[in-house]
């Protein structure tokens, strides 16, 4: 695997690449810093409002720092994306992750 900096190198190469930006937020999440993850997939999704992965990993990093109703809220939003965009895997693992919080 590619590392932050090489994803980082190839995402600044070309900035409109959803899964490079995915893959910065889950290497910086990986590195230990879940707060800078947090902060780039809320960007990611804000341009990329339908990758349903954004949402639930941004869901599940949030609920791991203990901002529990904050995880719920973006949980609950991804879940309307992957009931939009026809993910019902990932609607069900997100429903399902929201109601165990």
């Amino acid at each position: 695997m590619p590392s932050r900096e090489q994803l980082e190198q190839l995402l600044a190469a070309d900035p409109s690449d959803v899964f490079l930006a995915y893959a910065v937020a889950m290497a910086c999440a990986s590195e230990g810093s879940p707060e800078e993850a947090i902060d780039r997939l809320a960007a990611l999704v804000e341009d990329h409002a339908d990758y349903v992965p954004a949402w639930f990993q941004r869901g599940q990093l949030l609920a791991g720092q203990g901002q529990v109703q904050a995880a719920r809220d973006v949980l609950t939003e991804g879940i309307a994306v992957a009931r939009r965009v026809g993910d019902s895997h990932a609607e069900g693992e997100m429903i399902e992750f929201r109601e165990a919080l």
